[in-house]
């Protein structure tokens, strides 16, 4: 039986990118790009070959695997794993780029700012600071070469290879025999004599004025070219000349040249220094804080780097919100990190919190949303809107706070394109229905009929004809002159959705009544629709093989295409109108429509006043917004008569037969289809008054009349003598007549009835009484 030895290279669960290597530092290691084979995150590797004849080298790359392996700090290159065998040494580290080839690729895009070299030379002196005064630890190689930078712009410090102990323990440090290198070295370490007093961390802080110098100014030629600044800032150059002054003895302490970049005034003392300082101790900062901080961040957002948003600001805020319980602030610096994501990305990472964040009961978190959905509305699919976004949003309709229910009219817009069958034609309608019948503030019942205006283009056909012209209808008679201009723009704004019957017969009698309206701005629109109605209806008159194509989208299925003309009328009213919606609610509360009338509108002299109209007081129930027909008209008045008449109402007398009671309204609404309630279709004009004479009596301007007859007076002549009018015909003069004997005979039947019920009841009243005799002493006997 054979056996065959396993291969550690190819179980390691890490793989080398094909592509070239990174480089590295100086030295045998090589850098590549990897991935994780289980879940392909990418890595950086590490790759040492053992050669034979170099076991010195060898000693010191392990001693590095060592140290990085055992070094755990935020600034220090993350350790993720490790192989070592007899031919070579493996080490996984966090996705990282060497700081030589991040600086040139971002001085190809336009270079750093120094905000983000600012910060970045702040880690660097921290982890010195760390390995010098808390580890005991000289670093001994710090160089370009030596830092690396991962994906957030965070930069590493790495190059642990000639690391040694400040201690004297383990001997002193190792030589490195690469001239690359050692150009680095102060000049003391060149002085043989040893009669330089110096701490143990001015060797390293020498070498950080070198780094420092070559981050500026490019790559450093040799040590005299220390003396010139060059570009370093004029805040960094008085700290940077102590690094590299000849006297080891005053370069300062690493913690100490941190506390004097961050004084007043100082090259670290700025607003994106002071963000990744408190985001690394966000864990233990106080509530108010970090609500402070949140509040404050979206202003600096900025001006920071986009990397630095999306791979650091963005996990922190996401954090806060899953378990720091920071609430609605961290909503804007969010959404405005997430511009910066992909689709795909901005799917894994935003959505699902936003998706939470709308089950929330927090009023303020609830209004931001909607403030803001127009920034992730689009990353959001159909069935997360309709099962767990619209729910929760229908809840701000019914909400007693006057901006969260504007806010949830407003959002409409950006969900309605995405709303399915039942939730766009039967919930969102019902809503909209008692907003704009009943809503006690008037700005919000003018955003409901601008916003039915814009999204009239998705609601199905059947929807259409049932509640567009009604819901307008209902607008122009509004107490809330915004209002009556918004029902006038609806209706333009949905001109191709009407049929010519309905364009003649419903419409331009509602818009001709607002031609008389106390309001400048809604006759102004009024005559505007009335022009745009009489344009098309005359086009079809002259060629009526324009209809098919004037009414094509009449009974077409909903379509995002047909709201185009929405976004161009409707749109003045949203920007016009809604912009001061929150001033309008504070400084004009309007009542309910169920409390308001109608402002009378001026008559002409000669005419008679025309009695008050009042808003209808009825609620209005789901799917409430249908139009009234004539024919269905007769058939309420006889319904509601037979009700009336179906009651025990004594000796009572109607003071006005054709007056319809709040009671008769009340019990006509709880009818399954009585959505004629709130919206009711204008009265038949009044007759003309005594003495209007007939068209054929005037004399137009012509010759003199001839002894020839006119024949519009033979008309007139002949409708007088001829037989029983028709209720339908268009040639009958006498309506005032006809209805007003319709009505006599009514009430004369209903009095009838009553008087013959009263008759009845007191009949069977004697009946009882004189079947059981006299009553008992003692006893009561009630009717």
């Amino acid at each position: 039986m054979w056996f065959f030895a396993r291969d550690p290279v190819r179980d390691f669960p890490f793989e080398i990118s094909p592509e070239l290597p990174e480089g590295g530092p100086p030295g045998p290691w090589v850098l590549h790009r990897g991935r994780k084979k289980a879940t392909g995150s990418p890595v950086s590797i590490f790759v040492y070959d053992v050669k034979p004849g170099v076991e010195e080298q060898t000693q010191v790359a392990k001693a590095a695997f060592k140290r990085l392996k055992t070094l755990r700090h935020p600034n220090i290159l993350a350790y993720i794993d490790g192989l070592e065998t007899d031919r070579c040494l493996h080490i996984v580290t966090e996705a990282v780029t060497p700081l030589g080839a991040y600086l040139k690729a971002r001085a190809e895009a336009g270079g750093l700012r120094e905000l983000e070299l600012s910060w970045g030379l702040h880690q660097i002196v921290k982890a010195l600071s760390f390995l010098v005064n808390d580890c005991s630890l000289i670093h001994n190689n710090v160089c370009m070469a030596a830092v690396f930078v991962d994906r957030a712009g965070e930069w590493k410090l790495g190059g642990l290879d000639y690391m040694y102990s400040a201690q004297g323990n383990g001997g002193g440090p190792p030589r490195k025999g690469i001239p690359e290198l050692e150009q680095y070295d102060p000049p003391e370490l060149a002085d043989g004599s040893g009669r330089a007093v110096r701490e143990k961390w001015s060797a390293d802080m020498w070498r950080l004025g070198c780094l420092i110098w070559e981050v500026f100014n490019g790559p450093l030629p040799r040590a005299a070219a220390l003396r010139n600044p060059g570009k370093i800032p004029k805040s960094l150059v008085p700290h940077y000349c102590e690094l590299v002054g000849a006297n080891p003895k005053v370069r300062p302490n690493p913690a100490r040249f941190l506390q004097n970049c961050r004084a007043p005034g100082g090259f670290m003392n700025n607003r994106f220094v002071e963000t990744n300082l408190f985001l690394e101790e966000i864990q233990i900062k106080e509530p108010a804080e970090k609500q402070k901080f949140f509040q404050e961040l979206s202003n600096s957002l900025d001006s920071f780097p986009e990397d630095f948003c999306r791979h650091k600001v963005l996990p922190q805020l996401l954090t806060a919100f899953e378990f720091g319980n920071a609430g609605a602030v961290v909503l804007t610096p969010l959404f405005k990190v997430g511009k910066f994501l992909g689709a795909e990305e901005y799917q894994q990472k935003i959505i699902p919190v936003v998706v939470k964040m709308f089950s929330s009961t927090d009023r303020a978190m609830r209004i931001r949303l909607l403030q803001q959905m127009e920034q992730f509305i689009q990353y959001l699919d159909e069935p997360t809107v309709n099962t767990q976004i619209f729910p929760h949003v229908m809840h701000g309709f019914l909400d007693t706070n006057p901006a969260i229910r504007e806010q949830t009219v407003k959002s409409m817009l950006l969900l309605a394109p995405k709303l399915n069958e039942t939730n766009l034609n039967v919930e969102l309608m019902k809503h909209f229905a008692r907003l704009q019948a009943k809503d006690e503030q008037g700005p919000i019942r003018c955003n409901t009929t601008v916003c039915l205006g814009k999204i009239g283009s998705y609601l199905s056909a059947s929807t259409r004809h049932r509640v567009l012209t009604s819901a307008f209808s209902r607008a122009t008679k509004d107490p809330f002159a915004p209002s009556r201009v918004a029902g006038v723009l609806g209706f333009a704004a949905t001109h191709n959705l009407y049929s010519m019957n309905d364009c003649a017969h419903k419409i331009l009698p509602v818009l001709c009544s607002l031609t008389v309206d106390p309001e400048r701005s809604v006759r102004d629109q009024a005559f505007k629709a009335i022009r745009s109605f009489l344009s098309k209806l005359e086009s079809v008159s002259e060629d009526p093989t324009q209809l098919v194509e004037a009414e094509k989208d009449v009974h077409a299925a909903s379509s995002p295409g047909m709201g185009g003309a929405a976004a161009s009328w409707a749109g003045w009213a949203v920007t016009g109108v809604s912009s001061l919606t929150s001033k309008l609610i504070r400084a004009h509360p309007t009542a309910a429509p169920a409390e308001t009338n109608v402002p009378q509108r001026p008559v002409p002299e000669g005419l008679p006043a025309p009695a008050p109209t009042p808003v209808p007081a009825t609620p209005t129930t789901s799917g409430h917004w249908e139009t009234q027909e004539e024919s269905k008209d007769a058939e309420e008045d006889s319904t509601a008569a037979d009700r009336w008449d179906d009651e025990d109402w004594g000796s009572l007398e109607t003071s006005n037969p054709g007056h319809k009671s709040q009671e008769s309204d009340w019990s006509s609404w709880e009818a399954e289809d009585a959505w004629e309630q709130g919206w009711q279709e204008p009265s038949p004009p009044e007759p003309p008054p005594e003495g209007t004479r007939l068209a054929s009596e005037y004399n137009w301007g012509g010759p003199e009349p001839s002894d020839k007859g006119d024949p519009f007076a033979a008309l007139s002549v002949r409708r007088e003598a001829g037989a029983q009018p028709r209720r339908d015909s268009w040639g009958d003069d006498n309506w005032e007549g006809l209805e007003a004997e319709s009505r006599q005979a009514k009430a004369e039947l209903a009095r009838k009835k009553r008087e013959e019920r009263r008759r009845e009841m007191e009949a069977k009243r004697a009946e009882k009484k004189t079947a059981k005799g006299p009553m008992k002493l003692g006893t009561r006997k009630l009717d």
